[in-house]
C-alpha cells in the first residue's frame, strides 16, 4: 500500500524510493549482523528528519503529528528498526514542540539541542515496573542545583548514539508525597554506562542497549517535570505519551503496509499445475487472506489516523485521551501481526528462509507487543475509563 504524504513532508524527507531501497537492503544487512543503521542516521540528518517536529521559527520542519506520522509509516516500509528508532526520538522533540505550542518553553532546550542535530532516546523500561513512566524502581534524590538519579535502564534504542537519555525515575522523600522526576541524562555524565545488550529476536538495528545509572547528575535545567506518583494528568505526559504510541503505532502500520505489498506480488508471480490458467492470485483461499489482510489493516490504519487527527485539532476527549492512545496502539500491532502471519501462508515456505524479506518482518513485527502500553496494561487502562474507576486509586 502507498502512503501519500503532503508536500511538506515530502519536501523535509526528499527521500526518494530509490534512496529508500538502499535504506532496505542495509537494513537487512543490519539484521544479519546485528548493527546500528550508522547510513541511515546520516542520510536522515542531512535531510533535517531528526528536527521534523521542531519548530519551523526554531530552525526545525514543523510537522504535526499526524504529518510525522505518516512520514513514518513510510520510512517503516522500508527500514522498520531504522523507523522504531526514530520514533523514540522524535516522540521527545514532539512533547517539547507541544509545550512550546502552549506556551511552556521549559523543554525549549531539547528543540535547540535537536536544531543542531541531538538525538534522544527513551530511558523509561525497567525490571519490575509494568506501568512506566507513573512509577519507577530507578530513584532520584534532589542535591543543591538538581537530581541524582540511579537505575537500570532498559531498550535504549539509537544505543551507539544517543546524546541524551530522557528518564524518569522515583524521589520517595519529597515532603509533598512520592514523586516521579522526569530528566535528562546526557551521554558524556559521570556515572552513566550504555551497557551492549542488544541481540535480540526482531528489530536488532535499533540497537536497544541498557543504560546504568549510578548516582547521574541532572542539573536542574535538564528536569522536565515533577509529577506525583501514580498520576499520568499532567500535560508533560500526556504529549509524551501521544507522540510515543502513535509514532510507534504507525511503525508497526509500515510494516503491515510492506507485508500486504509482498504478499500480493507473490500471489501474481507463483503459478501451480494445479492452477493451469493463472497464478496463486486466483485461488478463492488467497483471495479470502489478502482481503483479511486489507481488511485488518484498514481497520487499524483509520483508529490510527484518528488519534493524530484529533490531537492535531485539538479534540476535547478528557480521561478518554488515554483509552484513545493505547487502543490505537493495541489496533496497530494487533493488525500488523495478523497482515505478517497471513502474508507468511500467501508466500508458503518461502518465506522461512532468511534471504526472505518477509521473515526479517515476521521477526520484526513481534517486537510490538513489547512496547509499553502491554496487553494487560491496555486492557486495564481502558476498562478502567470505561467503568468510571479513578486512575490514581488503589490499582486493584
Amino acid at each position: 500500500m502507498t502512503i501519500t504524504l503532503d508536500t511538506k513532508a515530502a519536501a523535509l524527507t526528499a527521500l526518494d524510493n530509490e534512496t529508500l531501497a538502499q535504506f532496505r537492503a542495509r537494513a537487512a544487512d543490519a539484521d544479519r549482523d546485528n548493527t546500528y543503521f550508522h547510513e541511515d542516521l546520516a542520510i536522515l540528518r542531512s535531510q533535517g528528519y531528526l528536527a521534523a517536529a521542531v519548530p519551523e521559527h526554531l530552525g526545525g520542519g514543523g510537522l504535526s503529528l499526524s504529518e510525522l506520522a505518516a512520514v513514518q509509516r513510510r520510512l517503516a516500509r522500508f527500514a522498520p528498526a531504522t523507523a522504531l528508532a526514530m520514533c523514540m526520538h522524535h516522540y521527545w522533540v514532539g512533547l517539547a514542540a507541544e509545550l512550546e505550542r502552549f506556551g511552556d518553553t521549559s523543554c525549549r532546550w531539547i528543540l535547540e539541542a535537536v536544531a543542531d542535530g541531538a538525538v534522544f532516546a527513551a530511558g523509561h523500561a525497567e525490571r519490575g515496573n509494568d506501568v512506566p513512566v507513573v512509577m519507577s524502581t530507578s530513584t532520584a534524590r534532589q542535591v543543591p542545583g538538581g537530581y541524582r538519579f540511579s537505575g537500570h535502564k532498559m531498550f535504549g534504542s539509537n544505543g551507539p548514539v544517543w546524546d541524551f537519555l530522557g528518564v524518569h525515575a522515583l524521589d520517595a522523600d519529597d515532603p509533598s508525597g512520592p514523586m516521579i522526576v522526569h530528566g535528562f541524562v546526557e551521554r558524556q555524565a559521570t556515572g552513566v554506562t550504555v551497557v551492549d545488550t542488544w541481540d535480540t529476536m526482531g528489530m536488532r538495528p535499533s540497537q536497544s542497549h541498557d543504560t546504568l545509572l549510578d548516582d547521574v547528575f541532572v542539573p536542574t535545567d535538564r528536569i522536565g517535570r515533577l509529577t506525583p506518583a501514580g498520576d499520568n494528568a499532567d500535560l508533560f505526559l500526556l504529549a509524551m505519551n501521544i507522540w510515543a504510541l502513535a509514532l510507534i503505532a504507525h511503525a508497526y502500520l509500515g510494516i503491515a503496509d510492506r507485508a500486504v505489498e509482498l504478499a500480493v506480488a507473490d500471489a501474481n508471480r507463483k503459478t501451480s499445475v494445479a492452477i493451469p490458467l493463472g497464478t496463486h492470485a486466483h485461488n478463492p483461499m488467497v483471495q479470502h487472506q489478502v482481503a483479511q489482510m486489507v481488511l485488518a489493516l484498514d481497520s487499524a490504519s483509520a483508529t490510527a489516523t484518528q488519534l493524530v487527527s484529533d490531537w492535531d485539532s485539538g479534540a476535547d476527549l478528557g480521561a478518554w485521551w488515554g483509552v484513545r492512545i493505547v487502543s490505537a496502539k493495541w489496533h496497530a500491532v494487533r493488525a500488523a501481526k495478523q497482515v505478517v502471519d497471513l502474508a507468511m501462508e500467501v508466500t508458503g515456505g518461502a518465506g522461512m528462509f532468511k534471504s526472505n524479506e518477509l521473515e526479517r518482518l515476521y521477526r520484526d513485527v513481534r517486537c510490538g507487543g513489547f512496547h509499553p502500553a502491554s496487553d494487560a496494561l491496555t486492557h486495564e487502562t481502558v476498562a478502567k475509563t470505561a467503568l468510571g474507576i479513578d486512575p490514581t486509586g488503589p490499582r486493584w
